[in-house]
């Protein structure tokens, strides 16, 4: 795998803040011709330091106002409970993220819901019922104070 220098940051910087940006912008953001930045980009796609491209949507706009983290222990840590629970969780839609975690539990879920009741049902009819789930930990969050999180690349 290629290197990446300070140009190849830059890009990157930029493409975090916009998606969107033309190789012609781009090209004279960072002053480099739009053949050499194309290249560059193409680079950086086909070596993974970009994952995909995608819009940020408003999730209280689209009804998914109640952003909720939950703490997951499973009843036994053997591989065969992780590969299992791992597999279950990818399956849920509501689930945004999933993290594996060192500490006093094993997973820390993320999620979106319509209201309370809608993971109330989450909890009882999806979470509850993935194997080797032992306790949960629920945390409803009041108030989102930061969620664009780009990468400090500088």
């Amino acid at each position: 795998m290629h290197q990446i220098d300070k140009t190849d940051r830059r890009i990157l910087n930029i493409l975090q803040a916009d998606g969107r940006i033309t190789n012609l912008e781009l090209a004279d953001r960072i002053g480099l011709s739009p053949t050499a930045t194309s290249e560059r980009l193409r680079r950086l796609l086909k070596e993974g330091y970009v994952s995909g491209f995608g819009a940020r949507l408003d999730p209280h706009k689209l009804g998914f106002g109640l952003l909720v983290f939950i703490e997951v222990m499973l009843d036994k840590t053997t591989p065969e409970v992780f590969d299992q629970f791992a597999a279950a969780i990818k399956q849920a839609p509501a689930v945004l993220e999933c993290h594996m975690v060192a500490g006093g539990f094993d997973y820390l879920v993320k999620t979106r819901f319509e209201d309370m009741t809608a993971y109330r049902n989450f909890l009882g009819q999806v979470l509850w019922t993935l194997p080797g789930v032992k306790e949960t930990r629920t945390y409803a969050v009041m108030e989102e104070i930061k969620n664009d999180g780009p990468l400090p690349l500088v």
